[in-house]
């Protein structure tokens, strides 16, 4: 591996879904990405800026924070890669709950739990027979393998999952040479947060027409969801922002603001 690669901090977030689903969530964030097909049945988010860097956050901590983020507001698991020049890992998160991780040090020692990979093989519907017995493999002490290269291995053990990122989306790789990989791609897409007034989140311009993740007016069951959402929200963000965790305090916004948004529109458009 490269002098370049090992001192990378970089990140990637896969989703099981379509870049049409993941694109109306994703602003979100509120942080600069690209957005590209990953496979059949999903999608990468490459991350513009590096708020792991301008706040002093770790990126282990910043990718986990919106990954959880991402999963509570659509009905979609979100899996991060992340690495740096200490470590590098991943973290697992499917609605609400807890996200699961693993993460080696740079010379590929395993530094996670040993359930962790199971969990992972259950929540992305894995083969526990066929496909375990591989990442346990990544688990196992190896001085030959180091942490970048054990995350290459878990990215391509994926494909048995439909994972299919494009070439040079390669985990250890600069952050640079990941955004000029998902340019290339003929469907990429930016995805940036609106820092004016604009039109609310879903609503199409000129009409009434709604992103799909919204509830349908009158139902009860998505009205409960929206007050769930809400009511996780604000301890979440209480807590990172007490904490000082910017991923965690995103996770909380964008409950409240997908509660709230859903809470609002079950209100203003009552079912005929």
């Amino acid at each position: 591996m490269s002098t370049e690669a090992l001192q990378a901090t970089g990140a990637l977030l896969l989703c099981r879904a379509a870049p049409d689903s993941v694109a109306p969530v994703a602003p979100l964030l509120r942080e600069r990405m690209l957005l590209t097909r990953a496979g059949g049945d999903w999608s990468v988010l490459v991350p513009e800026g590096s708020p792991w860097l301008r706040g002093g956050e770790p990126v282990d901590r910043v990718l986990t924070g919106w990954a959880t983020a991402l999963a509570v507001g659509a009905p979609w698991p979100v899996l991060a890669l992340w690495w740096d020049p200490d470590r590098a890992g991943c973290a697992l998160a499917c609605g609400f709950r807890r996200p699961v991780g693993y993460d080696w040090l740079a010379n590929g020692t395993p530094a996670g739990e040993d359930e962790a990979m199971r969990t992972l093989t259950a929540r992305l519907g894995l083969d526990p027979v066929a496909d375990l017995p591989a990442l346990d493999r990544l688990t196992s002490p190896d001085p030959a393998v180091d942490a970048t290269a054990r995350l290459r291995g878990l990215l391509a053990l994926l494909t048995r999952a439909g994972v299919a990122p494009p070439p040079g989306l390669t985990p250890g790789a600069p952050t640079g040479r990941l955004l000029d990989a998902a340019r290339a791609r003929p469907d990429a897409r930016t995805i940036d947060w609106p820092r004016r007034r604009e039109t609310a989140p879903g609503v199409v311009s000129g009409g009434s027409r709604l992103i799909p993740y919204l509830p349908r007016p009158g139902d009860p069951g998505a009205r409960t969801v929206a007050l769930a959402q809400v009511a996780a929200g604000l301890p979440v963000t209480a807590w990172g922002v007490r904490r000082h965790r910017p991923g965690w305090t995103t996770a909380g916004l964008l409950l409240l603001a997908h509660g709230a948004l859903g809470l609002a529109y079950d209100l203003t458009h009552p079912r005929d």
